[in-house]
C-alpha cells in the first residue's frame, strides 16, 4: 500500500495518526525510507497531540500500519461491540494475553471484541476489572474511537457514545 503525505492511517499501538512527511535516513551505510507519522491527539483520549512516530516505509504494513476503516466498516464494528453470549476465557492470565494478542493484530475487528469483552466483564463480573484490565480497556477505547471517529467524520466524544450505546447493549 502507498501511503501518501496527508493521509490518515491507523498505527496499531497508538490508534489514527496523519502521514506528515516522507524522510530518509542512512542505517548502516544504506539509506532507509520512513514515513513520519503524527499521532493524533485528543484531550479526552489522553493522546499527546504531536507526537511523532518514523516508521520503515517498506514495513509499515508488516508493522501493521493500514488505512482508515470506512463509515461502512465502522457501522460492521458496531455490530461486533454488540454480539452477546461470546465466550472468553475465564481464567485471567489466558484471557488477558488473549486479549494482548487482539490488540497487537491491528485489525479492528479484533479491538472491537477486546473493548466489547472487556465492557461486558466490567458490568457483569463481582469484583469488576483488574487494574491491568482496566488499564487495557482504556488503552483499546481509546485506539478505537480515534479511528471509529475519523471513519464517521464525527468527534471523538461521539464516537465514543456510539462505541458505549452497543456495548452496553450487549452487556
Amino acid at each position: 500500500m502507498k501511503f501518501r503525505i496527508g493521509s490518515t492511517v491507523v498505527y496499531p499501538s497508538h490508534g489514527t495518526a496523519k502521514v506528515v512527511a516522507r524522510t530518509t535516513r542512512t542505517v548502516d551505510d544504506v539509506d532507509v525510507a520512513y514515513l513520519e507519522l503524527e499521532v493524533a491527539g485528543d484531550e479526552n483520549a489522553r493522546t499527546r497531540s504531536g507526537m511523532r512516530l518514523a516508521v520503515p516505509e517498506d514495513r509499515a504494513e508488516a508493522i501493521g500500519v493500514r488505512a482508515v476503516i470506512n463509515a461502512d466498516e465502522a457501522d460492521e464494528v458496531l455490530a461486533v461491540l454488540a454480539a452477546r453470549g461470546v465466550r472468553v476465557p475465564t481464567n485471567w492470565s489466558r484471557r488477558f494475553k488473549n486479549h494482548q494478542e487482539k490488540l497487537k493484530s491491528g485489525d479492528i475487528y479484533e479491538l472491537a471484541e477486546v473493548v466489547r469483552n472487556l465492557a461486558v466483564r466490567a458490568d457483569t463480573s463481582a469484583g469488576g476489572l483488574s487494574t491491568a484490565e482496566k488499564a487495557m480497556q482504556e488503552r483499546a477505547r481509546r485506539i478505537l474511537a480515534s479511528e471509529l471517529a475519523v471513519s464517521w467524520g464525527v468527534s471523538y466524544d461521539e464516537a465514543t457514545a456510539r462505541m458505549d450505546a452497543a456495548t452496553h447493549d450487549a452487556s
